[in-house]
C-alpha cells in the first residue's frame, strides 16, 4: 500500500473528459435528424394525397335525389349548426355539448335564485333557495296536525300493552 495522495484530476484538462465527444458529432447528428424529418414530411405528405385521391376514386356517385349535397363533408361552412339543423333529421347529436350543459346549468341557476310563479291561479310561488332556507331556520320544519298524530298514538298504546297470550 503506498501513502502517497494523487490528485482527482491528474490529466491536467480543467475538470471534464476531452475525449468523450466532440461538436461536430452533435451538428452531424443534428442536420441528419432535420434531413430525415424533411423527407419523412413529404413521403407522409405524398403518401396522404395518395390515398385520398384514391379514396375519392371508390366513392359511390351520389344520388340525384340528394339535395344540397356539399363536396367534402369534412370541413363544415362557418354556420355549420344551421347546416346541421337543415340537413339532419331530428333527433340530433349535441353539437356544442360544453355550451349546452354551461346553459342546463345558468337555467338551474337561474331557477335557484329567483323568484317565480308556479301556478299563479293557485297562488303558487318558487322563492329563491337561499331565502328558502332562511325561512326554515326561522320558523322551523312544518309539523304534521292532530289528524295524522291520532293514528299513531293508537299504535303506541298497543305496544305498551304487550302481546296477547
Amino acid at each position: 500500500m503506498s501513502t502517497e495522495t494523487k490528485p482527482a484530476n491528474s490529466t491536467g484538462h480543467g475538470g471534464f473528459e476531452r475525449r468523450d465527444i466532440g461538436v461536430g458529432g452533435v451538428l452531424y447528428f443534428l442536420l441528419g435528424l432535420a434531413v430525415f424529418g424533411l423527407i419523412t414530411h413529404f413521403l407522409m405528405t405524398g403518401l396522404y394525397s395518395y390515398l385520398e385521391k384514391r379514396t375519392e376514386a371508390q366513392q359511390a356517385p351520389i344520388s340525384p335525389l340528394v339535395k344540397n349535397a356539399p363536396a367534402d363533408t369534412r370541413h363544415l361552412s362557418v354556420d355549420y349548426k344551421d347546416y346541421l339543423r337543415q340537413n339532419f333529421p331530428s333527433p340530433q347529436l349535441e353539437i356544442d355539448e360544453r355550451n349546452q350543459l354551461d346553459k342546463v346549468r345558468l337555467d338551474e341557476a337561474q331557477t335557484l335564485s329567483t323568484y317565480d310563479y308556479i301556478d299563479q291561479k293557485a297562488g303558487t310561488v318558487r322563492i329563491p333557495i337561499d331565502r328558502a332556507m332562511d325561512l326554515i331556520a326561522q320558523r322551523g320544519l312544518p309539523v304534521r296536525g292532530q289528524a295524522a298524530e291520532a293514528p299513531a298514538a293508537a299504535a303506541s298504546s298497543n305496544k305498551q300493552k304487550g302481546p296477547r297470550q
